[in-house]
């Protein structure tokens, strides 16, 4: 028996790391699919907000299965839908009015050095070797990714709003994590379940999105129309769909998953693979050329995830049960928030 335990918890790092991309892999398919709505006119704030409300509306049975999470989970479910749904959006989409791409992506990336100072200097926990040098060269092959020095120039305000993405981005991460704490403050409590988090994560962010976006002035006759893609007309709703279904459901899904599995450090780094993504569809499907740079960066911050990979802490020997005990912790919770 303590051999299938050990077993299972030896394959959750490789699991998580496997959800990690696909997660990142989903997330960086968003763009593409909202960039023909955009350049055919619809305002990219209403593009968020059709993204976060058709998530929420696609998984509310999954919200009304968890429903005792209201309850027993509140300001874990309050935060993430404002930080990790609405806040990151928001800010990084303003970021944008104001600031390049590139520069707004960079800094937006910035979250999992962020999170490795979470970690460090705020829960006081050890940052192993590997995870800050993984995170290190995900950095420098992502600013060569963006092409960061490439018709730079600096805003206050779009900078502010950048790190304001970067943050709560780390809440992203953090609060993934901290759903799978199984501890209450005097009796043990299930994890929230992923499920339950995201469903109601992207429902309380669609609402927050709601002042923000005003989507009652989108101009809904645009879904209705075909975008061209590279060439290729496509109908709205089919490139809504996507970014609903993929972009965002199984993105965020996945993505909580291999938080829990790995750690908000490691899954951070791999993250961004995000960007790495995005840049290579937009090759494909926009007809965005890539450098020899961006493809060397690429390669770069690939390597920053697998070295980052090397620090998931791997599986304690079972220590003998406790008198009156159920029995002993999944190791694969070691790395959880407390």
């Amino acid at each position: 028996m303590r051999t299938h335990s050990s077993t299972a918890a030896s394959r959750a790092p490789a699991s998580g790391l496997a959800l990690a991309l696909i997660s990142a892999c989903a997330f960086g398919s968003s763009g593409v699919a909202a960039k023909p709505l955009i350049e055919a006119g619809m305002e990219p704030l209403h593009v968020t907000w059709l993204r976060a409300a058709g998530g929420a509306l696609v998984l509310l049975p999954l919200a009304w299965r968890h429903r005792a999470l209201v309850r027993e989970r509140p300001w874990l479910l309050l935060g993430f839908g404002l930080l990790a749904v609405a806040g990151v959006q928001a800010c990084y989409f303003t970021a944008l009015s104001r600031i390049p791409v590139g520069v707004a992506l960079l800094i937006e990336y910035l979250a999992p050095a962020l999170v490795l100072l979470w970690v460090r200097f705020v829960q006081r926990r050890t940052v192993t070797r590997a995870a800050a040098v993984g995170m290190v060269l995900a950095v420098g092959g992502l600013s060569c990714v963006v092409e960061v020095w490439a018709g730079l120039r600096l805003d206050g305000l779009g900078l502010l709003l950048a790190l304001g993405a970067a943050c709560c981005q780390v809440g992203y991460f953090v609060l993934s994590d901290h759903g799978s704490t199984a501890e209450g403050d005097h009796e043990a409590r299930p994890p929230a379940d992923p499920a339950g988090v995201i469903a109601y994560g992207l429902l309380i962010g669609a609402l927050a999105l709601t002042a923000v976006a005003r989507p009652w002035h989108t101009d809904w006759s645009l879904l209705a129309d075909s975008a061209p893609l590279h060439g290729t007309a496509v109908h709205g709703l089919v490139l809504l769909a996507w970014i609903v279904l993929v972009a965002t459901a199984a993105a965020y899904l996945t993505g909580v998953v291999s938080v829990r599995r790995l750690s908000p450090p490691v899954a951070g780094v791999v993250a961004c693979l995000e960007a790495v993504v995005a840049t290579v569809l937009a090759w494909v499907l926009l007809g965005e050329h890539l450098s020899a740079v961006q493809l060397a960066g690429g390669a770069l911050v690939l390597l920053g995830a697998l070295v980052a990979q090397r620090s998931t802490p791997k599986p304690r020997a079972a220590a003998p049960p406790v008198a009156g005990s159920g029995g002993a912790a999944d190791p694969a919770l070691d790395v959880s928030v407390r």
